[in-house]
């Protein structure tokens, strides 16, 4: 029995009381659906305007009915202390995914990823202090490496920031250790690393590469390609994310706290090998589609060129090991597009 395996049987018989922020958004979904099949008592708080109710309703789909019952969801804003110190209350352990993502959004409109990012970072960990929480686990990003040139990334080398979401999510990592040391509110980040899986948004304009290629290719439209197509990324299926949230909630090793974490596979996949994996995948489901060849378009500002983990520390102090490699991972959402194919239209 592994790490993890070992925590969700611990969890199973000692049920717990946990706060999802986020948790009708695409991570935080999931992280929802997994703590109620364990049957633990989950807070689930999302403003819903990046989260979907389909979500929470696919969430509810897949537990029992009992399970279901064991969650409370609260609409509302991190960025309002008084919805955040309801939402902590009573609560162990708190996982905090709200957040506007994405880089070319924040370019947009910096002051809304700087008020949903830092300021309801700032208003999650101050209720979770006061209502004296055990643990606040938090998701930070690999953008924080920004400039950095060396790889595999590792947790004590970072950059400048390249985009305002970079700078907001170093900020939250900030924060969060200043309520440690301050407050000793206990602490853990979580650098994700190009996270994706089923119920990802696959539209709009600030979609994320593998959802919003899925959304072409699965209707037969050509894919957008940033640059020359050698960018690099360290994809991580969302089960694996799971895991790793799970995991830092959990750990009694006093070492392993007040850290942050590389959250990822430690797998470098270029983007022109990531369109080919993509098609390979989909001949599956779709055998006789002929897709267009990919559009080479420019490179667009703030993004990274290439990015890839070094996942030691997560493996030795929190016993994190992905369990879902990127080919395995595409595998199970495509099939999720397969199983959805009514209700993702193609884009407009």
């Amino acid at each position: 029995m592994n790490a993890y395996q070992l925590t969700c049987e611990t969890l199973r018989h000692r049920p717990r009381a946990w706060l999802v922020t986020g948790a009708a958004g695409f991570i935080g979904s999931h992280l929802l659906e997994q703590l109620l099949q364990l049957d633990q008592t989950v807070v689930a708080l999302d403003n819903f305007s990046t989260g979907k109710r389909a979500n929470l309703e696919a969430v509810r789909l897949k537990v029992t009915p009992a399970q279901w019952n064991r969650c409370r969801v609260i609409e509302g804003d991190v960025s309002d202390p008084a919805v955040c110190t309801a939402a902590c209350q009573g609560v162990d352990y708190v996982l905090h995914q709200a957040a506007l993502g994405s880089v070319p959004r924040s370019i947009d409109d910096p002051r809304a990823s700087h008020r949903a990012n830092v300021t309801g970072t700032l208003e999650i960990l101050e209720a979770a202090r006061r209502a004296r929480v055990q643990r606040v686990v938090y998701a930070s990003s690999s953008s924080v490496y920004g400039d950095a040139p060396e790889l595999p990334k590792r947790e004590d080398r970072i950059g400048r920031p390249l985009s305002p979401y970079a700078a907001t999510k170093w900020m939250t990592e900030v924060y969060a250790d200043t309520w440690s040391r301050v407050y000793g509110l206990p602490c853990i980040g979580l650098r994700y690393f190009n996270v994706f899986g089923p119920r990802q948004d696959p539209h709009g304009p600030y979609a994320a590469v593998i959802p919003r290629w899925m959304g072409a290719l699965w209707h037969g439209r050509p894919v957008v390609i940033y640059g020359d197509g050698q960018s690099s990324r360290d994809f991580c299926y969302v089960g694996n994310v799971v895991q790793a949230n799970l995991l830092a909630a959990t750990i009694d090793r006093a070492e392993a706290i007040h850290r942050v974490y590389n959250i990822a596979v430690g797998q470098r996949t270029s983007l022109n090998e990531l369109y080919q994996i993509l098609i390979t995948s989909l001949k599956r489901w779709q055998p006789k589609l002929n897709p267009p060849p990919p559009v080479y378009e420019s490179f667009r500002p703030g993004d990274v060129r290439h990015s890839l983990a070094d996942i030691t520390l997560a493996r030795t102090l929190l016993g994190y090991e992905p369990e879902c490699c990127l080919e395995r991972g595409i595998e199970l959402t495509w099939q999720w597009f397969a199983d959805h194919s009514g209700k993702v239209p193609g884009p407009a």
